[in-house]
């Protein structure tokens, strides 16, 4: 019966997978038949459009005075247009197309759906603890710590609340008294850099850590399923909660959960003018930044891989999607154990509509290491490491804990239902081009279920192929 099911189910994938791939074929040649020889003009007159705009976007970084400004209404002028003329030409044609993209890209993720979500299968379930501590910033997120009632709620649930000041206060003392007192459990209710901290004092000890998301963006809380619009509910994991095994990240001796950013981004968050006007401030560094005029002459070094003079470097813990539009800044595991490099560095215009637009840009470099080292010609590099500025000693070496950091989760929450599988369309025509019998998952798909996440693990092969 089981083997019928899975046999039943690999069917409809691959038939939702063939629907996914006519629907993309048809949205493009909708416009094309409609309009005919026009319809070729018009895709050739927007990708012109939309190449001019992605240059007219850098020149608007780079340059200052009235080119800037120029170049500012190019890039919104521009695609403006085109996207009129594709309406008062195309009509219905238009609307159509649109629908069928939307179809092909429903269709494809039905296709390339898991066998299950990745983090509930690598859950365990643990009792729970006796001594919670929670350190909360009563000032994170715009005051989110009053606003959602953090700290009553958890001291219902038996929790000792310690609020600090951030200005005043080390969080990292406080975590580690905490343990010195007892603590069972250490928590953070905070922004990202927040929670690194308390998380690697948890990661020491060995104390399972509580992440409430209570900051203003919560990239972490996120990746973890958790809920980022009531921080209340990652309470719940006091008395009905699940434990997971997640990497951490350093750099030097910092501890990160998301990120450590250098280059542009890097120097940009270190100006005292950036927290009260990030568009003013940005558009004054950003021209020699970007240029090169301005700033450390970075090196980065990740496996065999060398990227010398990069405009931003980003190492983050575990890769964060880059291929699919759709799941940008999500990462798809926490416990791989490596890190992800992404170096961006770009020559003039052209490197950056290319970048923008092109299927396989020459000016990115995205791979995976357990340790990246980042050099400068100066003394000192400037760090954004989870939103913070700092910073360190050059060299910096970034570096990962895998598995180091235990991470208590409600039970029930509302990410893990949602796990979105990555829109790989080289797997979609392969999955649409299999004839013969259907069988049920090999047994290596079944033992992998567990390490890798939904989008990884292909479907269920058939037994016969042609080609």
């Amino acid at each position: 019966m089981a083997v019928d099911l899975s046999r039943r189910a690999y069917r409809v994938q691959r038939w939702a997978a063939r629907a996914a791939l006519a629907a993309a074929t048809a949205a493009v040649l909708v416009p094309l038949v409609y309009g005919g020889w026009r319809g070729l003009l018009l895709l050739l007159c927007g990708a012109a459009g939309l190449a001019l705009s992605a240059a007219a976007v850098w020149w608007t970084l780079t340059l200052r005075g009235p080119v800037r400004w120029l170049a500012a209404l190019i890039a919104v002028c521009v695609p403006a247009a085109v996207v009129a003329l594709f309406a008062a030409t195309l009509f219905w044609a238009l609307l159509v197309s649109l629908a069928l993209w939307g179809l092909a890209v429903g269709s494809g993720r039905f296709a390339l759906r898991g066998t299950g979500d990745a983090l509930r299968e690598r859950e365990r379930r643990a009792p729970p603890p006796r001594r919670p501590v929670l350190i909360m910033n009563p000032r994170s997120g715009g005051g989110k710590v009053d606003r959602f009632g953090l700290r009553e709620k958890a001291e219902r649930l038996g929790a000792r609340v310690v609020l600090f000041d951030p200005e005043r206060d080390d969080v990292t003392e406080l975590a580690r008294t905490a343990v010195a007192d007892g603590a069972d459990l250490l928590g953070a209710a905070g922004g990202d850099g927040t929670q690194a901290l308390v998380a690697a004092v948890a990661a020491e000890h060995d104390l399972p850590f509580l992440v409430i998301s209570a900051g203003t963006r919560n990239h972490f809380a996120l990746d973890l399923g958790l809920d980022r619009s009531d921080p209340a509910a990652c309470l719940d994991a006091l008395t009905d909660g699940v434990e997971l095994r997640v990497d951490l990240g350093f750099a030097a001796d910092r501890p990160f959960v998301n990120n450590a950013s250098f280059g542009a981004y890097a120097a940009l968050v270190q100006s005292p003018a950036y927290r009260d006007d990030k568009i003013g401030t940005s558009l004054e560094l950003l021209p020699g930044l970007l240029t090169g005029r301005e700033g450390p002459r970075l090196t980065a070094r990740a496996a065999d891989t060398v990227i010398t003079a990069p405009q931003a470097v980003l190492v983050s813990n575990n890769p964060y999607r880059t291929d699919d539009p759709f799941g940008l800044g999500r990462r798809d595991r926490l416990d791989a154990g490596v890190l992800g490099v992404l170096g961006v560095k770009l020559e003039g215009a052209v490197d950056f509509a290319v970048l923008l637009l092109g299927p396989e840009p020459g000016g990115l470099t995205n791979l995976t290491a357990r340790e990246v080292v980042i050099e400068a010609d100066r003394p000192e590099i400037e760090v954004g490491l989870d939103g913070e500025a700092l910073v360190l000693p050059s060299p910096v070496v970034c570096r990962t804990a895998p598995g180091a950091l235990r991470v208590r989760v409600p039970r029930k929450r509302p990410g893990v239902t949602r796990a979105v599988p990555r829109l790989d369309w080289r797997r979609l025509r392969k999955l649409a081009a299999t004839v013969g019998r259907t069988a049920a998952p090999h047994r290596r798909h079944r033992d992998t279920a567990h390490t890798e996440p939904p989008e990884a693990a292909e479907p269920a092969e058939p037994t016969e192929r042609i080609g």
